[in-house]
């Protein structure tokens, strides 16, 4: 974990940024001893959100479909 003053986060603010991509956490500590964690941030995404697909198909021949493989 790296740690940087206020002050030289404020003067390397992209640097730091960087160095948290790669290291995973950069701590940020000012004068008054308070400390803070820069992560970076992952968008947790639903694997349920897919694109569609463009088929030439009504809703009711999709459905056709469907309950004929669900009587097999």
């Amino acid at each position: 974990m790296v740690k940087y003053t206020f002050s030289q986060a404020r003067q390397n603010f992209s640097t730091v940024l960087n160095k948290a991509r790669t290291e995973g956490e950069v701590v940020i500590q000012r004068r008054d001893g308070s400390s803070f964690v820069i992560r970076p941030y992952k968008e947790e995404k639903s694997p349920l959100n897919v694109k569609g697909v463009q088929v030439d198909m009504s809703a009711s021949e999709i459905v056709d479909i469907l309950k004929e493989i669900r009587r097999r």
